[in-house]
């Protein structure tokens, strides 16, 4: 009798567990593993700080309903980066949201290669793809292809520069078509600190 009524509570909280599974689960991938992801040769991470503004996204949990997106970057005393990413629900005037976190440099040969963590020992992959020399935009990824950002100084771009952008991912072995673009307002003076 004792393994039939185990067998019951297992056949009952399987379902359960399985949800619980499926909900902590990561987006699926938008990228061809059969294409090679590489990351930009060097980046000047004190060029890297400040202000970017986010222009599309791959759809992620963590933003949803998020429009007026920007990630603040600024150097901890430690060596880190401090990470202040915020969004407006629903529209760009929405009600503000704000994420803290910190990164650290996962490959010191390029400085491309980040992880980041917003809570706990978790750390993600954030791998800067491509930057321009001036600094003006950055594609970031990662190489599951579950995440993917265009950032950029300001909170637009042209047409041209979107374009290049998307043909540059494209190389990389993203599927562009599932790129979200959020809202964004004018851009404000002073970055969130």
């Amino acid at each position: 009798m004792k393994k039939e009524d185990d067998m019951t509570r297992l056949c009952v909280l399987a379902p359960f567990a399985l949800a619980a599974l499926a909900a902590c689960s990561s987006p699926p991938a938008n990228r061809d593993a059969a294409k090679p992801l590489s990351v930009e040769s060097s980046v000047d991470i004190d060029r890297y700080l400040g202000r970017w503004y986010e222009i599309a996204r791959l759809p992620n949990g963590f933003e949803k309903g998020c429009e007026g997106v920007t990630a603040d970057y600024s150097l901890l005393p430690d060596g880190k980066i401090k990470v202040v990413n915020s969004c407006r629900k629903g529209a760009p005037d929405g009600k503000l949201k704000v994420a803290n976190g910190r990164a650290r440099i996962a490959d010191e040969t390029t400085n491309a290669k980040l992880e980041v963590s917003f809570f706990g020992p978790f750390w993600g992959d954030y791998w800067i793809l491509w930057l321009p020399e001036d600094y003006s935009m950055s594609l970031v990824g990662e190489p599951s292809g579950r995440y993917l950002w265009i950032l950029s100084r300001t909170p637009t771009i042209s047409d041209d520069v979107k374009e290049a952008a998307l043909n540059r991912l494209q190389r990389f072995g993203y599927d562009t078509t599932a790129l979200y673009f959020p809202a964004q307002p004018p851009a404000p003076n002073e970055p969130l600190r």
